[in-house]
Parts: structure tokens; C-alpha cells; sequence
């Protein structure tokens, strides 16, 4: 059995900050990539960053600048700073762990940004 567990989510004020952890444990192939979807009301899941094993990262174009994305190969754990949180990051943020032949997913964080 395979956990994905985002932490970090909450009520954050425009201009704000906040950090997102994701551990993935138990039994599975060495993970490949690692990364952070976002889903917000009404909309389709979509990519924010992710990160290959030897810590090259992607992102996307709305967050390129305030987020970044790391990880703990030993650990399994990937990370997301968020810097200068808009209303428009507000959404349920999933983590994703790949490996060769799978594709794991946590259940969502969700984070609010509002005044």
C-alpha cells in the first residue's frame, strides 16, 4: 500500500506565504518525479511544478517566480514555498509521486487566499 499525504494547507492573506510538505510511503519502485497540481473551483486539475530525482524543476507559468519546489530523495518528501499568494492560487493542491509504473496521488490540501 502506497500513501501520498500533503500537509502545510490553510487560510493565507493576498501577499502571503505558506508551505507545503508531501511524504509518499510504503511499498513502491524509486520515485521518479514528484510534484504539486492545483484544482480550483470550477476548473480542471492543473500542473504548478514538478521535480525530477536529480532536482530539476517545472513550473508553471503563474507561478514561475513565487514558488518553488524542492525535494528529499532520501525521504520521499517533496516541498512547495509559495510566496506572494493571490486570490487566484486559491484552490485544493495535490501532490503526485511517479514512479516507473505508477502514478500516486494524495487526497489535497486545500489553501485559501483572502483578506
Amino acid at each position: 500500500q502506497v500513501q501520498v499525504v500533503e500537509s502545510g494547507g490553510g487560510l493565507v492573506q493576498p501577499g502571503g506565504s505558506l508551505r507545503l510538505s508531501c511524504v509518499a510511503s510504503g511499498r513502491f519502485r524509486s520515485i521518479i518525479d514528484m510534484g504539486w497540481y492545483r484544482q480550483a473551483p470550477g476548473k480542471q486539475r492543473e500542473l504548478v511544478a514538478r521535480i525530477t530525482g536529480a532536482g530539476r524543476p517545472r513550473y508553471a507559468d503563474s507561478v514561475k517566480d513565487r514558488f518553488t519546489i524542492s525535494r528529499d530523495n532520501a525521504k520521499n518528501v517533496v516541498y512547495l514555498q509559495m510566496n506572494s499568494l493571490a486570490p487566484e492560487d486559491t484552490a485544493v493542491y495535490y501532490c503526485n509521486a511517479q514512479t516507473y509504473d505508477m502514478s500516486y496521488w494524495g487526497e489535497g490540501t486545500l489553501i485559501t487566499v483572502s483578506s
